[in-house]
């Protein structure tokens, strides 16, 4: 098994009860095992600003799946959750991403592990940093990318971090 974390985030419909669909379902697959969920974050949208603000978590993971076909659960959960990619990072219903996969680096044209730009947002990083504070992405720990960025706007919805087992 290797440990892996993705985020989660939306902002269209019933987003947390979405991003508690997902980690269900991933959690009930053969190959995937949900250890440990951050709280929720509602956060400013990031991209294009004229959306709805999202909602936004972190996930530690247990497979045995290769990346590519971690992906391929990530983007089969998204579908279920009726994700359409219309916009880039335009208004979604749920959105799961690949952050890391223990030490592993995968550059292919459809995933890049470490994921490129996580280190840029703070609805990444501060979930992240809720769940493994001592994390290294890019050499530094998710507090420390987190004094550049800040956390003034982000709004914490729910504290529990069994919150996703008990939603939809």
């Amino acid at each position: 098994m290797a440990l892996a974390y993705i985020g989660l985030g939306g902002n269209v419909g019933d987003v947390v009860a979405n991003m508690a669909g997902a980690l269900q379902l991933l959690d009930k697959s053969d190959d995937i095992t949900v250890t440990e969920v951050s709280p929720v974050y509602r956060t400013p949208p990031w991209g294009i600003e004229e959306q709805d603000w999202f909602h936004n978590a972190c996930a530690a993971l247990e497979t045995t799946l290769q990346p590519s076909q971690f992906l391929d659960k990530c983007l089969e959960t998204e579908r279920v959750f009726k994700r359409e990619r219309d916009v880039r990072w335009g208004p979604r219903t749920l959105d799961l991403d690949i952050l890391l996969i223990e030490d592993m680096q995968v550059d292919e044209d459809r995933l890049t592990i470490p994921h490129p730009r996580m280190h840029e947002r703070s609805f990444v990083l501060k979930p992240l940093q809720d769940l493994a504070p001592d994390l290294n992405i890019f050499g530094k720990t998710p507090a420390i990318w987190l004094e550049a960025l800040g956390v003034s706007e982000m709004q914490l919805v729910a504290l529990d971090k069994d919150w996703w087992k008990s939603s939809r």
